[in-house]
């Protein structure tokens, strides 16, 4: 497996969104939750200041254009309030308050604005990454995409093939519910593909609207911590089979890892109001393993130099400070310290999901990242499962 990868390109969400007013609404809203007394240490916690959203908070916690009675059953409540005594006056009042009640908002209108968002912002990071590589539209021979919070069919592959504009006989390969694991899997399938033949040109574009699990009802521990960690971005780079001038990273080896009986730790689900990122506790725990499993397979790939051998920089989506400590902690003995900087650095302004990785590597390209290092990426996902690469800085 030789494949070599051009710089990406990083569309973040122009809408900043502070901390503060997430913790500032969530409060307003939820004063009496059981985790109400300690919000702003947890807000703190995530280390994260400022997140770019592709719409803005208003967009999220604005109420639906539906009433909270619709009109199906204002019959129904009509005759209810009469058969307990109500004059019909007080009904007419009773059901004209119960009408100015703003409806949540429905899975539509809370969806359809980041699909409209993710399909330009794909757009947007696709001609980057093809400006950057030197190339055209006219150039790529398959198109590798990803966008997990934003569901449609078709999907983001056929959006772009349209905008772009891409050749017909394209091969489109979308891959939508990767999430996290998209920016990992997706290399690693391009890898595959060049391998069979060297002279095609890959294009990979992962466009996430993680700001669409923010829902403004939940009132649990778990959705405040979801509320607090995600961010939108859209990223996308050139994948070949030769090496290209542009080019800034060889990828050499990759590896996946899929742990069974966790599919229910962290998941997303369609409700009546939109989309929930459902997490469970037991969740760090079992990314750790897959981190495990991966120092296992380095170790093994370079059993012939153990003393020796060590990646220059880990570009790392766990997808949380807890992993990342436990991936420092568990690093082989020997292994320099600041491995992960560019993984912290990115984590600061939000979870990305699967974008996450991409942005990571824009950043060690951006701080000069020396030639001849080695470089190992790494990401987990929802499954569990995990896939990581190795290969050398160009």
């Amino acid at each position: 497996m030789v494949a070599y990868l051009c710089p990406p390109a990083v569309i973040h969400g122009k809408h900043a969104v502070r901390t503060s007013q997430i913790v500032d609404e969530v409060r307003g809203r939820h004063p009496n939750a059981a985790w109400a007394p300690r919000i702003d240490g947890i807000a703190s916690s995530t280390g994260i200041e400022t997140r770019g959203w592709m719409l803005p908070l208003e967009a999220a916690i604005a109420p639906g254009g539906g009433s909270g009675l619709p009109a199906a059953g204002i019959g129904s409540a009509r005759e209810a309030l009469a058969g307990d005594g109500f004059t019909e006056q007080d009904v007419d009042r009773v059901i004209a308050a119960l009408e100015a009640i703003p409806a949540p908002q429905t899975v539509q209108e809370r969806t359809a604005p980041a699909w409209s968002a993710v399909q330009s912002y794909g757009e947007r990071a696709a001609r980057g990454a093809l400006q950057i590589a030197g190339l055209d539209a006219a150039d790529v021979d398959c198109l590798i995409t990803s966008h997990s919070t934003t569901p449609a069919l078709p999907g983001l592959d056929v959006s772009l093939a349209n905008r772009l504009p891409l050749r017909s006989d394209v091969l489109l390969l979308p891959a939508t519910q990767w999430a996290c694991i998209a920016g990992t899997r997706s290399l690693a399938l391009a890898a595959d593909l060049v391998a069979a033949d060297p002279d095609r040109v890959v294009l990979v574009v992962i466009a996430e609207a993680l700001s669409t699990t923010y829902q403004p009802a939940d009132d649990t521990l778990e959705s405040l911590i979801v509320r607090l960690l995600f961010a939108d971005t859209a990223v996308a780079a050139v994948v070949t089979g030769r090496p290209r001038p542009e080019s800034v990273l060889r990828l050499d080896a990759a590896w996946h890892h899929t742990l069974p009986g966790t599919q229910d730790l962290h998941r997303l689900e369609t409700r009546e109001d939109g989309t929930h990122f459902v997490m469970d506790r037991r969740g760090p725990r079992a990314v750790q393993e897959t981190v495990t499993a991966m120092w296992d397979w380095l170790r093994l790939r370079y059993q012939d130099d153990p003393g020796s051998w060590h990646p220059d920089v880990l570009l790392a989506h766990p997808g949380g400070t807890r992993v990342l400590e436990y991936m420092e902690q568990t690093m082989p003995d020997g292994w320099p310290a600041g491995l992960l900087h560019h993984s912290r650095d990115s984590y600061t302004s939000g979870n990305r999901g699967g974008a996450a990785v991409f942005d990571i590597m824009r950043r060690a390209y951006d701080a000069g990242q020396k030639a001849g290092s080695r470089a190992v990426l790494y990401a987990a996902a929802p499954g569990l499962t995990a896939t990581a690469l190795e290969g050398e800085w160009l």
